[in-house]
Formats: C-alpha cells, sequence, structure tokens
C-alpha cells in the first residue's frame, strides 16, 4: 500500500469507513434488506474517501498496538450503529399511525409483507411506511444525512469518551416522540371512529332487532379510508418536517450526545 498511501491514510480511511459504513446500514430506504450489500459497501467508500478530507484532522492517530486499533474500529462501528438506529426508530411513526388506523377502520386484520421491517405489518402501515420512506428522498432530506455524517464527528468526536448515557436519552425520547406522532397523525380517523361507533352503538340500541354489525362495517372501512386518503397531504407534511428535525440535531451538532 506505501505507493499509494501511508499506514496513516489507510488507518483514517478506514475509521471513517467504519462509521459510515455502519450508518448506512441503519438509514431508512439505504439500509433495506432489498438493497444489495454491494451497493451499499461501495456507496459508504464513496462517501468515505469524499469525507476523508474533511473529517481527518478529528481522527485519532495510528495505534501502536492491534488491540488499539481494534478498539478504536470497533468505537466507530458502534456510534455509527447508534446513529443510524435512531434516524430509523422514528421512522417507525408511520407504522404506528398505520396500526392505529387499520385497528379503528376493522382492517388490522389484512397483513401484508412490509419491505422496511422484518415482520408483517397491516396494509395500511406498510403503505405509510413505503410512503415516508419515498417523502424522504422526493424532499432531499437524504442530503441531511449525508450532512449529518460530517456533523456527527463534531458532534461525536473520535477524540472525546463515548457517553452511551446521551445516546440512551436520545433514543428514549425519540422512541416517546416518534409514539406520540403517531397518534396525533392518526388523530382524524381516531376521531371519526369515535363518532362512527358512538352513533352506531346508539342505533343498535334504538333499534336492537337491527343488523348493525353488518351496515356498519363496509361504512367504518369506506368512510375510514377516505377520510385517511383526505389527510395524507397534511400527514406526509408534518413527518417530512418531524424528519428533518431530528436529522438537523447531527447536522448542526445540538443532539446533546458526547458533549
Amino acid at each position: 500500500m506505501e505507493p499509494y498511501a501511508t499506514a496513516d491514510q489507510v488507518w483514517a480511511g478506514g475509521l471513517i469507513f467504519a462509521r459510515i459504513g455502519a450508518i448506512l446500514l441503519s438509514l431508512p430506504g439505504i439500509g433495506e434488506s432489498y438493497v444489495p450489500p454491494r451497493i451499499r459497501l461501495a456507496l459508504a467508500l464513496v462517501i468515505s474517501l469524499a469525507l476523508w478530507p474533511v473529517v481527518a484532522t478529528a481522527l485519532p492517530a495510528l495505534p501502536a498496538s492491534l488491540g488499539g486499533a481494534v478498539g478504536w474500529v470497533i468505537r466507530e462501528v458502534i456510534t455509527g450503529l447508534m446513529i443510524g438506529t435512531i434516524l430509523r426508530v422514528f421512522i417507525s411513526t408511520l407504522a404506528i399511525a398505520g396500526e392505529i388506523v387499520s385497528l379503528q377502520t376493522t382492517l388490522a386484520f389484512a397483513q401484508t409483507a412490509n419491505p422496511l421491517q422484518a415482520q408483517p405489518a397491516t396494509t395500511v402501515a406498510a403503505f405509510l411506511m413505503l410512503l415516508g420512506t419515498v417523502l424522504i428522498f422526493a424532499t432531499n432530506t437524504h442530503h441531511l444525512f449525508i450532512a449529518g455524517l460530517v456533523g456527527s464527528y463534531e458532534l461525536i468526536a473520535p477524540a472525546r469518551p463515548l457517553i452511551a448515557g446521551d445516546f440512551v436519552e436520545l433514543a428514549i425520547r425519540t422512541v416517546g416522540d416518534s409514539f406520540l406522532l403517531g397518534v396525533q397523525l392518526a388523530a382524524p380517523v381516531i376521531v371519526f371512529a369515535l363518532v362512527f361507533n358512538m352513533a352506531s352503538g346508539l342505533i343498535a340500541r334504538v333499534m336492537p332487532a337491527f343488523q348493525i354489525f353488518f351496515a356498519v362495517a363496509p361504512l367504518s372501512v369506506i368512510l375510514g379510508l377516505s377520510i385517511l386518503a383526505l389527510s395524507l397531504g397534511v400527514m406526509g407534511t408534518v413527518f417530512i418536517d418531524r424528519y428533518r428535525a431530528l436529522a438537523n440535531l447531527f447536522v448542526s451538532g445540538t443532539g446533546g450526545v458526547g458533549g
């Protein structure tokens, strides 16, 4: 390697690749199982080469022992996985909203394969998660991911101690925000289901002989999906704004990690 790069340059590139590769394995859209591993590794290599002149000064020197080098690589891989996991967890907001909508419209038993999760999900949840992934790339939010890769070296500099407590706090807050936002996105359907079920119960009490279920079930599906369709624009706008705000934490270096 000496005719092409010095040992310090190879070490710096490998250390950057360890963090970038781990992040790309977890990012939504890029890190999905249906993306070929060679594509992800090639993208991580290209980004690592592009970032090397920018972040090389923030990297530690080549350790004298093999154990020290392995320790630094493991640390960078863990850091990348934690950053990517936080960005992936928030997209589960749409899965939560989809599950709530499915429960309210009696479509919870309509399961389908979800390419963004390791297990089947309701059809509405799978649709909303695919919609969220499309919005991320259609609105150029993935550009914030690349900017966040640079910002992560200021937010979580390799020379600083890795503070796991801040990561855990940020992860817990992200999970809580995703659940809250998921319920808020599904609020129109929740309100509809509450009013519709109360009206159906009142009709069932007034006319006990009337087969209320056979009349209510189709109306619940049709009206619930209609309300979901009318609110998709607002739902997508709110989600992508909140997701961009989360990604900006790593771009601006204000995520409260490693400080």
